[in-house]
């Protein structure tokens, strides 16, 4: 009996060896061997890419793919190894992404030098576009509270605006990664402009809530300038004045103090008493670093408490008084110079960021007669 129950074991144990052999190099280890001698593997391995095999390669990390032929569904990004732009090494199960790729899964753009040191890559999703980009509310919302900081801008809403990334280039820099010096921006001197010169004029536009100034006594504000070579400055706290002289006096300082005499000179008047409006802020530029186009003011409405720069109580209840009327910021007169890097009449050194004047021309600009 003994006898017989040994030779039967001794059989069983051949049997399983031989079906253990029976699958491709008993499935390196990576996998069970079915009774059909496939092997099924364990998760992330498989062969040459594909599942089952001898279980001796690994899979990589997957994620949708930047270019893929439709479905029959339609789907037009299905999920590849490496994202479609990269190696699978087999036997780490890592990917080595093709240039201007990188992540597990080769999943998201990287950028061009790391911006060379000059500025930040940032997702497409969070790099605002589009020509309201100094633009507030269009009156497509009407529980606007107040003008926040910064305008309207649009977003990048495409499906790989979270995977696609770009440099944003620092003040003073350009390219797209952010390698080439800008250069100084002035007016073609050789331009026939008409007498008298028109500077540009911009109007800022409050509404208030109760139609009386009363939300704004004792509150504090700030303007953000942003400059032609893309430098920004908020000015200090401006505090508001029912008196229009005054009120107009503090915005012109505060404008005046930002650095680098971005803003050499500039005019501006108020009025508190013009209809609904709680009030309006005409600036215009008259100085020369600020001839011609320039970007919108923007307005820094929302309270800046401790540790916030600059710091301001805000604005509150900037609100419509009419659905379609709400606090804006607009080019009201356009001025009469066009601005051209080197002012036209000159070519501009990328690499130190001056400008080479032909000749017969000279200035930071190329704006003087030589």
């Amino acid at each position: 009996m003994i006898r017989s129950i040994l030779i039967s074991a001794s059989i069983f144990a051949l049997f399983a060896n031989f079906a253990s052999a029976s699958c491709p190099s008993a499935c390196s280890g990576h996998g069970t061997c079915g009774v059909d001698d496939l092997c099924t593997c364990y998760l992330g391995w498989g062969m040459d890419g594909n599942q089952g095999g001898d279980c001796s390669d690994r899979f990589c990390p997957y994620e949708l793919s930047w270019a893929d032929g439709p479905t029959v569904e339609g789907e037009t990004h299905n999920y590849a190894e490496c994202a479609g732009k990269g190696v699978c090494d087999r036997e780490k199960g890592e990917c080595t992404c093709f240039e201007g790729y990188e992540g597990k899964a080769c999943g998201r753009q990287s950028c061009p030098n790391d911006c060379s040191g000059h500025g930040t890559c940032q997702y497409m999703k969070d790099i605002k576009f589009g020509n309201s980009y100094h633009d507030y509310n269009d009156g497509s919302s009407l529980a606007l509270s107040g003008l926040g900081v910064g305008g309207k801008k649009i977003e990048d809403l495409s499906w790989d605006s979270d995977r696609a990334r770009a440099c944003v280039c620092d003040a003073e820099w350009t390219g797209i990664d952010c390698m080439q010096r800008m250069c100084p921006v002035g007016n073609d001197i050789m331009d026939v402009v008409p007498s008298p010169e028109v500077p540009q004029k911009q109007t800022i536009t409050l509404f208030d809530m109760n139609d009386d100034n009363t939300n704004f006594i004792g509150k504090t504000f700030a303007l953000q300038f942003t400059s032609k070579n893309n430098q920004t400055f908020a000015t200090q706290p401006i505090a508001w004045d029912t008196d229009d002289s005054a009120f107009a006096t503090k915005i012109e300082t505060a404008l005046l103090k930002l650095p680098n005499r971005v803003i050499d000179d500039v005019a501006v008047i108020t009025d508190q008493s013009s209809g609904p409006a709680g009030v309006t802020i005409e600036i215009e530029f008259i100085g020369d670093n600020v001839e011609g186009p320039q970007n919108k003011v923007e307005v820094l409405a929302d309270k800046c408490e401790d540790g916030c720069t600059p710091l301001i109580t805000g604005l509150d209840n900037l609100r419509s008084w009419h659905a379609t009327q709400l606090s804006t910021v607009q080019i009201t007169t356009s001025g009469s110079h066009i601005s051209y890097e080197c002012g036209n009449r000159g070519k501009c050194d990328r690499k130190n960021g001056l400008c080479l004047c032909y000749e017969g021309f000279t200035g930071h600009a190329c704006g003087l007669f030589s």
